[in-house]
């Protein structure tokens, strides 16, 4: 338990620390939306870029590791998306809960918490799981949020507004930029490294300040439906990722134990950025950040004792 406090208290005080900026009105009402839009326009695509920029095929080539952390992500995701569908949510609503019930916060709590449980070789399988997260799972929500804001009746028609409106997306332009920066082979300039990771850095602090400080205003729209989305991700997730890992792909201790550990993980602020952006379940999905934080102390416990670390 100590272990996952020490790396979730953070967390919990970035959060905090918003909320009481905008309730002491520190910060006004529009800091939310504001400082969430740089993350989205600014630090979250410097990230990107940076990650598929500097990442070679050797690094990530662990086929059953990938292929059980990205098929419980993905998998997870499309069962809730189908779930709420049938709820009778739109696509876009839809889309941000499945990434809600399938994003593990792999970056802020995954890294350090694998290097503490399992040392320097930790890191590389939870590198992989963030770039599973980030690039993938984050893609294919955007890919679905942007098919479902479209309300062009003629295929062609619509197929080509979600090109465009893809086009113009700096989370989907950023990583495929990078990937081609990568496939040049030039490699990339100290200073443009170092501007890449300020910017990078500030990913996660702002974006979780932006969220004390949603979570301080009085909310509108829809503000249940959270819980089942926790329970999805701190139990469902794991244990379809535990099963592929162990039982399918018969994994190693090492990257077994670790798909396991990165899939118990709670949800990340990456929904957040999408809902707050797209004005959309916000309520549902900061609430879900917060309570899967919350619970994740017990549930990671659990899983650290089952592993024997």
């Amino acid at each position: 338990m100590h272990t996952v406090v020490a790396v979730v208290l953070p967390i919990f005080a970035l959060i905090l620390l918003g909320y009481l900026c905008r309730r002491t009105d520190r910060l006004g009402p529009a800091a939310a939306s504001e400082i969430n839009r740089m993350v989205v326009w600014l630090c979250l695509p410097a990230l990107l870029f940076k990650v598929t920029a500097t990442t070679t095929w050797a690094q990530i080539w662990q086929p059953g590791f990938v292929l059980s952390f990205s098929a419980g992500c993905l998998l997870v995701f499309a069962a809730t998306v189908g779930w709420r569908l049938r709820q009778g949510h739109n696509l876009v609503e839809a889309s941000i809960d499945g990434l809600s019930a399938g994003y593990a916060n792999t970056g802020y709590i995954g890294i350090p918490l694998c290097l503490l449980v399992f040392g320097q070789q930790g890191l590389e399988p939870a590198l992989i799981a963030s770039l599973i997260v980030v690039c993938v799972l984050f893609a294919v929500a955007v890919v679905c949020i942007e098919v479902g804001l479209q309300q062009e009746k003629h295929l062609g028609r619509a197929l080509f507004t979600v090109i465009k409106a893809l086009a113009r997306n700096p989370l989907v332009v950023s990583p495929i930029l990078g990937a081609g920066w990568a496939a040049s082979g030039l490699g990339l300039a100290e200073p443009v490294l170092h501007l890449l990771d300020m910017l990078a850095t500030a990913t996660t602090p702002c974006a979780l300040i932006s969220l004390g400080l949603f979570l301080a205003q009085k909310q509108q729209g829809r503000q249940t439906g959270a819980w089942p989305l926790v329970l999805i991700k701190l139990v469902g997730q794991p244990a379809l990722t535990a099963f592929l890992a162990y039982r399918v792909f018969s994994l190693p201790p090492l990257w077994a134990h670790s798909a396991l550990l990165l899939s118990a993980l709670p949800t990340g602020t990456g929904p957040f950025m999408l809902a707050e952006y797209y004005q959309r379940e916000a309520g549902v999905v900061s609430r879900s950040i917060l309570l899967s934080t919350l619970c994740s102390l017990l549930t990671l416990s659990l899983c650290l004792f089952w592993l024997g670390a």
